[in-house]
């Protein structure tokens, strides 16, 4: 462990001081396997964490959220009986199980179930409408405003912006959500 320490610690310092000629040295030295390249790695994608956590608990996803280096997913299986909340590493891929609820009433997730476009899809849907990476996925079959079951999906652009989007689950068409509650809050950030 202090040998890796004092590896990296010896090539920031060589990239500090010789900077991109010393990039070559650094990435040669690093060719004995002696400390992991950071550079090949490349952050799991919601599809790639929605992937894994159907591989490791199979259903279909409620939803999916990236907080930090973790994604959070929760699938329901496929008779609606159970619940599972997962967390996929962000650089790994790697499952966990965080809870899993054996007692479900399969009449709640019944909109779920049967809707024709996944999580995945929507996901992958909202990113063909606005380029960017799918950040957060959920399920929303609140029909008390007489809307149809949709996905809600945040998509974040390259230059930082948030996007928010539904994404019908019948026919995977995407709007764009309003929130007046974003706008207002907006108008009084400006004012202050």
């Amino acid at each position: 462990m202090k040998r890796n320490v004092f590896v990296s610690a010896a090539a920031s310092v060589a990239l500090l001081v010789a900077g991109p000629v010393a990039t070559g040295a650094a990435a040669s030295a690093d060719t004995a396997g002696t400390a992991p390249a950071v550079a090949a790695r490349a952050d799991v994608t919601a599809e790639q964490a929605i992937a894994a956590a159907l591989k490791n608990y199979p259903g279909v996803v409620e939803s999916l959220d990236r907080d930090g280096n973790v994604w959070h997913v929760d699938v329901i299986t496929k008779d609606g009986k159970a619940h599972a909340e997962l967390e996929v590493d962000a650089a790994t891929g790697k499952v966990t199980r965080e809870n899993v609820d054996t007692g479900q009433n399969p009449s709640e997730h019944k909109a779920l179930l049967a809707a024709k476009v996944t999580a995945e899809q929507a996901a992958k849907a909202a990113v063909a409408a606005h380029p960017g990476t799918a950040w957060t996925v959920e399920w929303d079959s609140d029909d008390d405003n007489g809307k149809a079951a949709s996905w809600h999906v945040e998509v974040r652009g390259s230059d930082g912006t948030t996007w928010d989007g539904s994404v019908d689950a019948t026919t995977g068409k995407v709007t764009a959500q309003t929130d007046s509650n974003s706008d207002s809050d907006s108008d009084s950030d400006q004012n202050n």
